[in-house]
């Protein structure tokens, strides 16, 4: 089959012919369609995760129909349309992921193939209303924006909620999740051009951060947020905090801009302020997510598709970051 293969750290993704996977006990191969990229896919070929072991396929989401089931899968056959949960061995704990935890794509083979072998427990119904394409984009991003956004950030309608660099695919599913729980959201970007994309999509403002000052802006336009949606930290998470109401949230999850640089300790504490980290999501939040998007009929943004052929270039280009909503693999 062909697979998008890291042959070694630091180097390009190259496509290739590979094994085709086999099914074993309580396994599924599914024959993909579709699959898409996360910046965790470059940071795989720079070398800037612990582990890391080549060769191996990349990708952590994908969609396709079951091609062939092991020895005690009784749930699925083949033919059926399917959805990739892209980790395994969440753990019985809703609260945080058990220490065995894995994402697909690394250290085990991943979706950037015409097959992928997964444990049947990952799959899940394919949403009848979305094409390949448009379900391959949800996992990782969709996941992370809902865990962080409903089960962390425990929102409600009628919220003032502020996503910080939208663009990127988790910050767009938030945009998004948003707005259909009936609230209000704020945006930042250094581009102008995105922040005109986020207000088409239906936010109340977006401001530039690369601007002096946008935060004190923030406040004076529209006053306080109940929730921060953040996935960059770096210098400026420490600022974030005096945007918050009393009480409000703040979840984290992602730190693409470094570590914080400082944080006003008595501020969180007087104010009563909730700082919250979140990683991707358990099965369970998984089908929420999946009914959630169902019920309110969302459709994930596609920034642009490309063939798999032209994967190692489309993984080489989420350096940068220059994509809003998600950049997709027709397989």
């Amino acid at each position: 089959m062909r697979a998008l293969s890291l042959r070694a750290i630091k180097s390009d993704a190259l496509l290739e012919e590979v094994e085709q996977p086999v099914a074993g006990v309580d396994e599924v191969v599914v024959k993909l369609q579709a699959a898409s990229l996360n910046r965790r896919d470059y940071w795989i070929t720079q070398g800037l995760y612990p582990g890391i072991v080549t060769p191996l396929i990349l990708g952590s989401d994908g969609s396709g129909s079951v091609h062939a089931v092991g020895e005690n899968v009784s749930d699925w056959a083949p033919g059926d349309e399917v959805v990739i949960y892209p980790s395994a061995q969440w753990g019985e704990n809703e609260a945080v992921q058990d220490s065995e935890f894995t994402v697909l794509g690394m250290p085990e083979n991943g979706t950037f193939a015409e097959f992928v072998k997964v444990r049947s427990s990952q799959l899940f119904r394919k949403p009848a209303y979305l094409d390949w394409v448009e379900t391959a984009a949800i996992p990782v991003a969709g996941l992370t924006a809902y865990r962080a956004l409903v089960v962390q950030g425990q929102l409600k309608p009628g919220r003032r909620v502020l996503i910080t660099g939208i663009g990127g695919g988790v910050a767009v599913f938030a945009l998004q999740f948003t707005l259909a729980t009936g609230s209000e959201a704020i945006v930042t970007s250094s581009s102008t051009e995105k922040i005109e994309r986020a207000l088409n999509l239906g936010a109340k403002a977006g401001l530039q951060y690369t601007e002096a000052n946008w935060g004190k802006r923030l406040l004076k336009e529209h006053g306080p947020c109940d929730l921060i949606i953040d996935g960059a930290g770096g210098p400026g998470y420490g600022d974030l905090v005096n945007l918050l109401k009393p009480g409000g949230r703040l979840i984290s999850y992602g730190s693409t801009a470094g570590r914080s640089e400082k944080l006003d300790l008595f501020k969180i504490f007087w104010r009563q302020l909730h700082l919250i980290g979140s990683t991707l999501g358990s099965p369970a939040d998984f089908e929420a997510l999946l009914g959630f998007m169902e019920k309110h009929q969302i459709k994930p943004v596609i920034d642009q598709q490309v063939p798999l052929a032209e994967g190692p270039k489309a993984i080489a280009d989420m350096r940068d970051a220059a994509q809003f909503g998600k950049v997709t693999l027709e397989i």
